[in-house]
């Protein structure tokens, strides 16, 4: 039991930490990419304390609260999916989590937010069918939701699901926010002069959409770091540098692409979807 407190503590706190350092990260290679000296590491951290110390302009009361609500699903996310939990109830949470993002963006009535929410909820229909076909091929492989049972398996999920995984690869994109498919907010500050839907927020709440993003970063390479773990201890540093080199693609599709049209996006999603994670769950149920 105390250890089971002790791993949702280090969950909500050490997750943050992670992926604030992967932004950063990030940043200083988008840098180099683009011949830059770029930012310090620990930036983001630096940004995000003097967010906090701004004053936030409230536009109305549920323009706020909906933003610390996708805040605690998305945290309750990362608690499920990095203590074990059911993966498919970590999907519904971090589902639940967009969703009052983009009531949000909705609820300041600004047209810059409007269209920015427009944009998110399209992304969201882009990535969710594939997240969610992620969660059924794992069960499919496994016979489990819970991710303590799928990462002690004898044979890591990828070898059973290569179409889902690639297809999960494909829809980071989106979940990381990354170009060519970040059209409902700017990713990099010469993408926008107003940034979508979080263009009426400002001090404390942009810190906490910040957050949010950096949770959200940790729980997207999780999904990969769950292909590749299995009972052999050795198969965890396996997958971390699975989730190393999934990011470092990210960021060269990030600075290799222009942002596309959302109909394209759209349209690629799902194709994919179909062609890659559907193939592949109706292969595995006729060998199963």
């Amino acid at each position: 039991m105390i250890m089971f407190i002790l791993s949702i503590i280090g969950a909500v706190i050490l997750t943050p930490f992670v992926g604030g350092l992967l932004t950063g990260i990030d940043r200083v290679i988008t840098a180099r990419m683009q011949g830059r000296q770029g930012p310090p590491v620990l930036q983001p951290f630096y940004d995000v304390l003097k967010l906090i110390q701004k004053e936030s302009i409230e536009v109305n009361l549920m323009h706020r609260f909906y933003v610390y609500i996708s805040l605690i699903f998305i945290v309750f996310t990362a608690v499920i999916m990095l203590t074990g939990g059911d993966i498919l109830l970590a999907i519904f949470a971090l589902t639940l989590g967009s969703i009052f993002f983009v009531l949000g963006g909705y609820a300041s009535n600004s047209p810059y937010s409007l269209i920015g929410s427009e944009r998110e909820l399209l992304q969201m229909m882009a990535y969710e069918p594939m997240v969610l076909l992620t969660g059924i091929g794992l069960y499919y492989a496994d016979k489990s939701f819970y991710i303590k049972d799928i990462i002690t398996a004898s044979a890591p999920a990828v070898l059973q699901l290569p179409g889902l995984f690639l297809g999960l690869l494909f829809i980071l994109t989106f979940k990381l926010r990354k170009s060519p498919f970040d059209f409902s907010m700017g990713h990099h500050g010469h993408q926008e002069i107003v940034q979508g839907i979080t263009t009426e927020y400002s001090g404390r709440d942009l810190a906490v959409i910040e957050i949010t993003h950096w949770y959200e970063t940790v729980i997207a390479l999780t999904f990969v770091f769950v292909f590749f773990a299995t009972k052999a201890p050795i198969s965890y540093v396996f997958a971390t540098l699975a989730c190393i080199l999934a990011y470092f693609l990210e960021i060269v599709i990030d600075n290799g692409f222009a942002r596309t049209k959302w109909q394209l996006a759209l349209n690629s999603s799902w194709i994919i979807t179909a062609v890659l994670g559907t193939v592949n769950l109706l292969v595995l149920s006729f060998f199963k």
